[in-house]
């Protein structure tokens, strides 16, 4: 089942929460929502589900206009963060608790019980009540709950924020299994940009009341439209550099730290967009243009924090463990890979390997 939302808006008297929200989303997709604690992802998730009011704005699910139409009446299920158990009924219980409100035939009700339990291994944990569970096993509750429902869409709210992060690997990994097996139409919300990036199909940015961007992973990570989204994306952080550009076929923040333009700008002030991954360092030459303030190990990679001479800082991965000390002067190049953003702080050019990219889609966005 598809849903689609043009132009939603939510607003409390004066106080404007969300404003002209809209995309479509697939019926079988897995859509994440995106964005900072208060962007209004939840509340965007309530006016789907129908818990909440839609201010203004059309609401579709599988073609037909629900505005006004009940929860009970969307044929959707949801999953919220805190599990929404009941802690005097078993996990059977639980699970059947929706099913029975629909006063379905008791032998359908033992079986959609039974295979949801199943397909979240749960099946030896039925008779247990909830305080005898681990979190991620009431997570699995929830979830077998929202199975059973037979909804052929999903909404989720933030569903693993109150599991530890190596529970939270394995709970995405499941979810989006079980997601891909039942053919779901999957909307989920989270603030976790490491969720969205392993797990969607497609990804809602939202910021300032505001839609940012939507597209893949891929389009998200590597073609961001604004600084908010490239900020939002990446661990660590994208580093963005500030430029004073006279007409010219480079930007350049110092003799070594220079940036090959495809195609010219006209002069004025840019942010360069580039990933820490895209930064080389050398600690072997005579002429340096920074310093090292910190250094993390991580095992796979060391992050380093510099300081440019000419005051910006930045951050640079690298694949190995480093001996180095605060203070050491490092030589800081770069790979001809960045993003090139305005001073209105939107992406005006994409470049990788050297050459031009994403034309098409700065122009798609900006016209939208």
């Amino acid at each position: 089942m598809s849903i689609e939302l043009q132009k939603i808006t939510k607003s409390y008297d004066t106080n404007l929460v969300l404003e002209d929200v809209s995309v479509r989303i697939a019926t079988g997709e897995f859509f994440a929502i995106v964005g900072p604690s208060g962007c209004g992802k939840s509340t965007l998730l309530r006016m789907i589900a129908g818990l909440i009011p839609i201010s203004a704005g059309i609401l579709k699910i599988d073609e037909q206009v629900v505005n006004q139409l009940p929860p009970q009446d969307r044929k959707l299920t949801m999953v919220f963060q805190n599990y929404a158990l009941f802690p005097f009924l078993n996990v059977a219980e639980n699970v059947a608790f929706g099913l029975k409100a629909r006063r379905l035939a008791k032998d359908e009700v033992a079986q959609r019980v039974k295979q949801a339990l199943e397909l979240v291994n749960l099946s030896d944990f039925a008779e247990r009540k909830p305080r005898e569970l681990s979190g991620g096993q009431r997570q699995r509750v929830a979830l077998a709950r929202a199975i059973a429902s037979d909804a052929k869409i999903c909404l989720m709210d933030e569903p693993l924020s109150n599991l530890d992060a190596q529970l939270r690997g394995k709970m995405r990994s499941e979810i989006r299994e079980l997601q891909q097996q039942l053919g779901l139409t999957l909307i989920y919300v989270t603030h976790d940009q490491v969720e969205a990036m392993t797990m969607a199909d497609r990804i809602m940015v939202l910021h300032d009341q505001h839609v940012q961007q939507i597209g893949s992973p891929a389009q998200i990570y590597q073609q961001p439209q604004n600084t908010f989204v490239a900020n939002f994306f990446g661990t660590p952080q994208i580093n963005l550099l500030t430029v004073q550009h006279a007409v010219s076929d480079q930007l350049a923040l110092d003799s070594f730290l220079k940036f090959e333009l495809p195609t010219k700008l006209t002069a004025g002030t840019y942010q360069v967009g580039i990933r820490p991954g895209d930064l080389l360092v050398d600690f072997n030459q005579s002429q340096t243009n920074a310093a090292v303030r910190n250094l993390e190990y991580l095992g796979n990679q060391s992050v380093i924090h510099a300081k440019l001479d000419h005051g910006e800082e930045i951050r640079i991965t690298v694949a190995n463990h480093l001996a180095v000390g605060i203070n050491q002067r490092l030589l800081v190049t770069a790979k001809p890979n960045f993003i090139v953003f305005d001073q209105q702080q939107r992406a005006v050019l994409f470049v990788r390997g050297g050459k031009q990219d994403g034309t098409d889609q700065i122009q798609q966005f900006q016209q939208a």
